[in-house]
């Protein structure tokens, strides 16, 4: 795959997301892709990633959803991309409500398909627009930073010494 195949991917994808066509998205995927979703967590499968996109992140934002990928970086195996979204709330308690949220996703590549997608965002900035208490937003931050210091990933990141006390290349 080239830049320009990851570019037309990312575009399939993103107006797969905006249509609310949840079969289309998950075509996006390979038949094992996971998509990790940072308010609606990991989805394994063409058929849960659709889901996903329709049951709960499409119930939960409107008809006017954008997402747009920005600066493409691309290997071969690893792509990344900036992105905006954007939506009017359609959860009850938050209804009508606009939100933009500013993004950074990472997607691993196998034969042509997203086998992985990882997003990172600010989601204190949209729980702000949202209008979400404080209070709230601290217990969800705390879930937050366990997920995140229980990932796999972060707990060998804090088991390895910092590249300044160890001579020599950067363990791994």
């Amino acid at each position: 795959m080239t830049l320009d195949d990851f570019r037309r991917l990312l575009t399939e994808f993103t107006l797969a997301a905006e249509a609310g066509d949840g079969d289309r998205f998950a075509r996006c995927f390979t038949e094992d892709g996971v998509y990790y979703d940072y308010i609606y967590g990991a989805h394994r499968g063409r058929k849960e990633i659709a889901h996903m996109l329709v049951e709960l992140f499409r119930r939960d934002a409107g008809d006017d959803y954008r997402w747009e990928m920005f600066d493409p970086v691309f290997d071969g195996t690893m792509g990344y991309a900036w992105s905006l979204s954007s939506f009017t709330s359609l959860v009850p308690q938050f209804k009508g409500r606009s939100v933009v949220i500013d993004g950074m996703s990472r997607f691993v590549v196998r034969d042509g398909l997203f086998s992985e997608y990882r997003e990172s965002v600010n989601g204190g900035v949209a729980m702000q627009q949202l209008g979400v208490e404080p209070g709230r937003m601290a217990k969800i931050f705390d879930r937050w930073g366990g997920w995140l210091k229980q990932r796999p990933e972060t707990v060998a990141y804090l088991a390895r010494p910092r590249a300044t006390d160890v001579k020599g290349p950067r363990p791994r």
